[in-house]
Parts: structure tokens; C-alpha cells; sequence
């Protein structure tokens, strides 16, 4: 493995915000760190790249432990969502200042800065001054800086964090492209689930300074560990079920649960396109509370009598109107029972 952490573990006033925390990286994985704010995924970063000391456990890289190793001497690159470009510098003297402290010839700084400005799409954009640059240019710009010296490892502090979302969409693309074609070794903390399940080969979700779940963008997505993980990607169709056999009882109702689902209590997550809507004599009966429009598709929120409330995905035409009464069936298809194991 290129980087491991092994019970890292940093304490502010007592409190653990990294909690004996175990993780490794290996080189040309591109991991993303997810979690909501205060969950320690950005003081994992920092312990990462030196800026914060551990109080227990350790960092290695390639092997070495970097207790005591200074930031500037680990060898990774570290780009932060604010930029942190040098204003008095233009494009190209920024992009260069890595490989100025490591005593590259004036030639080689050109040659490598004009490489890397075609890479992140501003060819020729090296005499241009900082303050010109779009806040997407500025994030190239930080990004071609952070590779420039060649890292072992390339950090991101949420990336693109401030940036309006359709630029933020085009950018993890270009990113996941950009890193396959390098070869990058990747460690990136977001709070964003769509921009982590785009730009990673694994993600990793942070709670309360401990790992909650690590698994490929996919495994996460499709069988979330327990309801903190379902919940923080968006699901809210959670609820607590007793099982036996191949049903569930719930406050929804007996629900189909899949095959060799072991018995007693457990978590069950209902995915919203799960939620089939029928007629209002059959099934579930609910009322339509909202409606949210979701460009794909139409998010239905539906109210139970004496129940949670459930969401919905439909077709944009078969949406129901607020008020409607329905009826409702699950499909089992789309139903996780969380914390069994796989």
C-alpha cells in the first residue's frame, strides 16, 4: 500500500474527532473521504500531509512512518478548495513553485508548467494574472500546481466545493479522466456523495471520527451499512422491522424482504423507486403530501395514516397531484435489509 493509516487518532480538548482510525490507499486509487461536516474527515487529511500530529496510531507512506516528518518533506500534494493561488504570481509562476523549491532548471519548470496547463485544459495561460481567472480556471490552475512536483499522493480538500454546480460536474469528469491518465494516487474528503461516487475507484463514510463504511462507489450506493449511511446519501425511507421468513413487519406494514434475510429486529432501507403506486383501495393507503421535481423524475411524498412518511420516485407524467389518495405496494427488488452481512 502507498499510504496506511494505522489507529490515527487526534484529540482536541479531550474529544477524539479521529477516532482509531484504520485506512489504506493503494498507488493509482483514487479514494474519496465522505462525510457530513464534523465527521474528522478533513483532520484526516490534514494528519495525512503533516499539518496536524497524531496523539496515537501512525502514517506510513511507502512503507516509512512519517512521525515527525514535515509537510514540505512527505512528498504529497495538497490542493484545498479555497485555492490558496499566490495573487502576486502569475499562471504559470504558480504552477511552477513546487518545482522552484525542488531546484528545477528554469527549462524544465517551463517545459513541465506548459504540460501541465494542457492537461488541465489552459494551454498558453501562463503570463495571465491570477485575478483574470474564472473560479473554474483558478481551481485548474491550484490543480496543476499540486501535480506539478509529481507527487507520491495528491490530496483534495474539497475540490469543488465553490463552485456552481454545473461547473462542478463538468470538472469531476475532466478530474476522473485526468487522474486514470496519470496515474494519480488520490486521497480527497468531500461532503458531496454525487461528486465522491463520480471521481472514486473506493469511498470511504465518516462518522463522529471513525469510519461508518468503505466499499466502491456501487457497494455504498446499493447496501448502505446502517441508517447514519442511508440517511446522510439521501435515503429517508428507513424504518425499523421485525422479520420472519420472507416478511417484514413494520409501521408501513408487512413487507417483502429478500431471500435467507435472517430473522429477528432489524433495519430496513426502501429505496424510492421501490415505493410502486397503485390504486387507492389496494395496498398502503396514503395521501400525497408533496411533490419535488427532480429533472429525471418526480419525488412523491406520501403520508401514511398513523406512519413515517415515504418517498416515491415516478415518471414525470404519472406523477400524482398533491391531495391525491394512493395506495401502495414495495418491491422487493428494492428493499436492503442494513447491518447483514453480505
Amino acid at each position: 500500500m502507498l499510504l496506511s493509516l494505522e489507529n490515527a487518532t487526534v484529540r482536541f480538548g479531550g474529544r477524539a474527532v479521529l477516532d482509531s482510525v484504520d485506512l489504506s490507499v493503494a498507488e493509482h486509487e483514487v479514494v474519496c473521504v465522505l462525510g457530513p461536516s464534523g465527521s474528522g474527515k478533513s483532520t484526516l487529511l490534514r494528519a495525512v500531509a503533516g499539518l496536524q500530529p497524531l496523539d496515537a496510531g501512525r502514517v506510513t507512506l511507502d512503507g516509512n512512518d512519517q512521525n515527525g516528518i514535515p509537510a514540505h518533506r512527505r512528498g504529497v500534494g495538497l490542493m484545498f478548495q479555497d485555492h490558496q493561488l499566490f495573487p502576486q504570481r502569475d499562471v504559470g509562476g504558480n504552477v511552477a513553485f513546487g518545482l522552484r523549491m525542488h531546484g528545477a532548471s528554469k527549462a524544465e519548470q517551463a517545459d513541465r508548467v506548459r504540460e501541465l496547463l494542457d492537461l488541465v485544459g489552459l494551454p498558453g495561460a501562463d503570463r495571465r494574472a491570477v485575478a483574470s481567472l474564472s473560479g473554474g480556471e483558478q481551481q485548474r490552475v491550484a490543480l496543476a500546481r499540486a501535480l506539478a512536483p509529481r507527487p507520491r499522493l495528491l490530496m483534495l480538500d474539497e475540490p469543488l466545493g465553490q463552485l456552481d454546480r454545473s461547473l462542478r460536474e463538468r470538472l469531476v469528469v475532466e478530474l476522473r479522466e485526468l487522474f486514470s491518465e496519470l496515474g494519480t494516487t488520490v486521497l480527497a474528503v468531500t461532503h458531496d456523495q454525487g461528486e465522491a461516487f463520480a471521481l472514486a475507484d473506493r469511498v470511504v463514510v465518516m462518522r463522529d471520527g471513525r469510519i461508518a463504511q468503505t466499499g466502491t462507489p456501487l457497494e455504498v450506493w446499493q447496501r448502505p451499512a446502517d441508517e447514519f449511511v442511508a440517511r446522510f446519501l439521501g435515503f429517508d425511507n428507513v424504518v425499523p422491522a421485525t422479520v420472519a421468513g420472507q416478511v417484514a413487519a413494520t409501521a408501513w406494514g408487512k413487507l417483502p424482504v429478500p431471500d435467507d434475510t435472517p430473522e429477528g429486529n432489524r433495519t430496513l432501507l426502501v429505496r424510492p423507486a421501490g415505493v410502486r403506486l397503485v390504486a387507492a383501495d389496494q395496498g398502503l393507503r396514503c395521501s400525497v403530501a408533496a411533490r419535488t421535481f427532480k429533472g429525471t423524475h418526480v419525488a412523491v411524498h406520501l403520508q401514511p395514516e398513523d406512519a413515517p412518511r415515504l418517498e416515491a420516485a415516478c415518471a414525470l407524467r404519472a406523477a400524482p397531484d398533491v391531495g391525491d389518495e394512493v395506495g401502495v405496494e414495495f418491491d422487493v427488488a428494492e428493499i436492503v435489509v442494513m447491518g447483514v452481512p453480505q
